[in-house]
This record gives structure tokens, sequence and C-alpha cells, in this order.
């Protein structure tokens, strides 16, 4: 390292360009143009190419839009995928961080993309609540997708997208999701857990997008594969995985993508830490073209106890009672300066009555 480059200065340029990891290659200097979200582009799996001549998914994660990631990062996010033209834009959760407080904002992100989005929500929209979240993604243009499925003609092309809600707080339903999915179309996954993936591929799901990770935001040394690999306990951490051959009934790929905002601290190091949007080429073959990484092993994870999951139910449930205890509180407040302004006004009717009534007298 050049000691003649002050510490500030070395420290500045590493948050700036991303510390690679071990075999991985530092990123470019963000710009202002695009504040440092990367672009990774993928084929889709083999399955397609018998269904779909050509469509691009832009695939967006974990905006979580409020003070932590500024709303210049989340226009920038937009105008780059804009700038990709694709066919559809899909978000997998986690739009808000703690509070309603910046719906508004999300409303105007959203409704920024210019081709059609389809969007499932992840745990913070429900610790925050989901049905506002849900209200204010569909304000700003995108179809939200709670354990269901849809059809969607994009230009000559149909597209079926399956989405389920958050698996993390215990919100998703498999069979619901898939209740009623045509066999015929070529069908996406979205789900803001990666791990319900492999139930979705025994569905005939051939690719699942997915979020939650951040893929660790700190990759340097690997340590993104201790604290949400080893620690946390998913399977999935960041990228692809699973096949995208054309494969045995029950397989299929999956992809985690490293988001575009954070919900504590905005701290991102390592090349595969950054902020990304992913584009997917349906109707392309994999290997077709250069991609950023092939398909990983997955890590050994562990499923959550039942325990955890009533923790994290609790959590939802807490959150909602506190929300509902602030608006009737809000409500008593009201009611009593309403309360208050019309015994004020009472009080000057009355006391002006009464001064009338003495000067008539004298």
């Amino acid at each position: 390292m050049n000691s003649a480059v002050p510490a500030r200065e070395r420290w500045r340029g590493l948050f700036r360009r991303g510390a690679g990891a071990p075999g991985e290659a530092p990123g470019d200097e963000q710009t202002d143009a695009t504040m440092g979200i990367r672009l990774r582009r993928f084929a889709g799996p083999a399955a397609y190419l018998d269904q779909v001549s050509s469509l691009r998914i832009a695939h967006l994660t974990d905006q979580h839009v409020g003070r932590v990631t500024s709303i210049r990062v989340q226009r920038a996010a937009v105008a780059l995928t804009n700038l990709q033209r694709p066919d559809l834009v899909v978000l997998t959760g986690d739009f808000v961080c703690h509070s309603q407080l910046y719906l508004d904002q999300l409303e105007e992100v959203v409704r920024g993309f210019e081709a059609p989005v389809i969007a499932v929500l992840g745990n913070h929209d429900h610790w925050s609540g989901a049905d506002a979240v849900k209200r204010a993604l569909e304000r700003g243009g995108a179809a939200v997708l709670c354990n269901a499925n849809t059809v969607i003609t994009l230009g000559h092309e149909r597209l079926q997208v399956v989405g389920l809600d958050d698996a993390y707080t215990g919100h998703a339903s498999r069979e619901k999701a898939v209740k009623g999915m045509r066999r015929d179309l070529p069908t996406l996954g979205l789900s803001h857990i990666a791990e319900e993936a492999d139930g979705l591929w025994r569905h005939g799901v051939p690719l699942v997008l997915s979020g939650h990770t951040h893929a660790g935001q700190v990759t340097v040394a690997r340590l993104n594969e201790l604290s949400i690999g080893k620690i946390a306990g998913h399977r999935y951490i960041h990228g692809l995985y699973g096949t995208r051959k054309r494969a045995e009934p029950g397989q299929g790929a999956v992809y985690v993508g490293a988001g575009i905002g954070a919900a504590v601290m905005p701290l991102r190091l390592g090349e595969r830490g950054q902020r990304e949007v992913a584009i997917f080429e349906l109707g392309s073959e994999p290997g077709s073209f250069d991609e950023h990484h092939a398909e990983q092993v997955p890590h050994q994870g562990r499923k959550p106890s039942p325990e955890l999951m009533a923790s994290r139910a609790a959590r939802v449930a807490r959150n909602r009672e506190r929300r509902a205890r602030a608006v009737q509180h809000d409500e008593s407040r009201a009611v009593q300066h309403d309360e208050s302004r019309a015994v004020q006004h009472d009080e000057s009717r009355a006391l002006r009555h009464d001064e009338g009534s003495a000067g008539g007298e004298a």
C-alpha cells in the first residue's frame, strides 16, 4: 500500500470501489450516474428455450426506501434499470426499513420504472405494515403477488409469474401460490427468501429470483459466508445456485440479489457485496454470452427452528399492536383537540353574549 496516500483517502477509495475478496476483481469507481450500482447479466435456464423467444427481466431487491439509503441511490437504480429496456421489472421485497414514513418516496420509485412491475413482500414490509406497503406499491403501478400467480403478456410473449409472500415471518404459502398455475406457460418464481425455491422447483418453476441477504454487504475475506451462511443459516447467500441445464423434475435455479438499500448500515465492501441490478435474458442459452458468474454450490444451511419462527411472527404482531395503539392515541388527541376548540368557541360566544347583555343593561 502506498504510504504517501493519507490513510483517510485510502479508506475512502476502499469504500468507493469495494475491496475484492480472494478471487474477486475490484469494481469500478462509482460515478454520479450509477452510484456504484453493478449491472449483472445472466441467461435464463434452458427450460425457457422452447417456450420463450426473448424476454428481458430486470431484478431488484431490498430497496429499503428511507433515511439509510438516499433517494439519489434509488433513482439511480431506476435509471440504470430503464436503460436496459427490460420487458418486465420484478422486485423481491423489503421496500421499507422500520416504518411507513417513506411510502410516498417508495411510490415515486416504483412509478419511475418504464416497464411493468411485479413485486412480492419481505420481512421488513410485514414488520412495518404489509397492507400499507402493498398499497404504496400498487399506487406506484406494481402488481403485488401474495401467495398468488398471474399471467402477463409482454409484447407477443406470455409469462406466468408466481409470487410467495414472505417466508421469514411465516407468511409464505406455496400451496396457495401455485394453485391454478398453468403447466403450458413459461413460469418465473419470486420469493424474498431464496430457500423457498426448492419447493417451487418441484412445481415446475425453473427460475426463482429472491433477496433478503444483501449478499452480506461485506464480502471481504468471505465474511458474508460466515455471517449469512454459518451464523444465519442460509443455503443461498448471493448470486446463482442450482442448475439452468435441462434437469430432472424438481430441479431448477435460484438467484439471490445483493439489493439496493440497507436497513441499518449502508456499508458495502467487496465486489460481490455492491448494490446491483440483475438482468436475465429468458430465451438465451446459458453460456451464450459472458456472465458475471456461473452456478455456485449451495451452503449447508439449516431450517429455522419453530421457536425462532414463533419469535418472528410475534414481532410482526407486536409491531401491528404498536401501530394500532399509536393510531388510537392520535385519534384520541385529535378528539381532545376538537373538544377543546369547541369548548373555547362556546366560552367565547358566551363571553360575547354576556358583554352584550351587560352593555344593554347599562
